[in-house]
């Protein structure tokens, strides 16, 4: 058998809106695990939490009073139904803290009001009398994983969000996504942080939360990034490394370099090429250095006559 949200809200269908959020109001500060601490209390503050998610949002009520609790949570046609096209089912996201920070706009609103004889509330918090302060939501970071490609030359990245909207009745939300545009500075270094305020979930009693979006480097085939500088390891045979040798990098912006090597190329040797690293985004049209390191390849085995000749070059 299904549940029954009027009959967890002590409603009958014939309840409004106003009747819905009293319902809510009276339960959720009754059955609230700061204020009651009895076995099952928490599993009863979070059934009313599903049961005004439900009742104070006008679309799944709708859906709700005409199928069901199934009809809710499996979708049912839409429109006429003759297209074959389905509502998406409803899930409740199960987080009845977050229900009820919505509502009143705080975690905890109980040290500023106090009950009336008959357990009513009497003084109110947020958005029962407007008495408190509304109460901004964590901001919600998020990664923005760039190549460093898209960070060398710059870019426009579009970020698919989705959040709840208040509605025109200034008390119930709905979910809809949103794009955000960020345009991308070249040289930005992983870590840099761009905050986009107050686009979080609205609600009637809460300031949304600034979303955060962080950048993160992708790994590249070719370079890793130190900071403003690129680093690029190149494998050169044991007799190049001696005798000396020229790398050929591509670059990032499609370019080949031709680096000579003159130097012997001993343990931890590296050439540093200055200005063709990543661009400095806080000095126009500067760049950091393309540091090239060295993997030497030993040969395998040796001739009698290369050892000899070795030898004699060598000792």
């Amino acid at each position: 058998m299904g549940l029954d949200y009027y009959l967890i809200l002590g409603l009958t269908k014939s309840a409004i809106d106003a009747d819905i959020k009293k319902a809510y109001r009276k339960l959720s500060l009754k059955y609230h695990p700061d204020k009651n601490q009895e076995i099952g209390a928490f599993a009863k503050f979070k059934q009313v939490a599903e049961a005004y998610d439900v009742l104070g949002d006008p679309k799944k009520k709708a859906v709700y009073d005409q199928f069901g609790e199934e009809g809710l949570k499996s979708g049912v046609p839409e429109g006429s139904g003759q297209t074959g096209a389905y509502t998406h089912g409803y899930a409740f996201h199960g987080d009845a803290h977050k229900v009820f920070k919505n509502f009143f706009g705080g975690d905890n609103p109980f040290n500023e009001f106090f009950d009336g004889v008959d357990g009513d509330l009497s003084m109110g918090f947020g958005g029962l009398l407007g008495r408190g302060n509304k109460k901004q939501d964590d901001s919600i970071e998020r990664d923005l994983v760039l190549t460093l490609e898209e960070v060398f030359h710059g870019c426009t990245k579009k970020m698919k969000i989705s959040r709840r909207v208040m509605n025109e009745d200034g008390h119930t939300s709905s979910e809809r996504d949103k794009i955000l545009t960020i345009t991308v500075k070249k040289g930005w270094k992983e870590g840099t942080r761009i905050t986009f305020p107050k686009e979080g979930d609205q609600g009637p009693n809460n300031i949304p939360a600034n979303i955060v979006f962080i950048v993160r480097d992708k790994a590249h085939p070719r370079f890793k990034r130190d900071g403003n500088d690129l680093i690029f390891t190149a494998k050169v045979l044991l007799g190049k490394a001696l005798t000396g040798c020229s790398v050929e990098i591509p670059t990032l912006d499609g370019r080949l370099l031709n680096i000579p090597i003159n130097d012997i190329v001993s343990p931890g040797y590296q050439k540093i090429v200055p200005g063709e690293g990543m661009p400095i985004s806080t000095e126009q049209n500067k760049k950091g250095n393309l540091i090239i390191r060295f993997e030497i390849e030993f040969p395998k085995q040796l001739t009698p006559e290369k050892k000899h000749l070795l030898k004699e070059a060598l000792l």
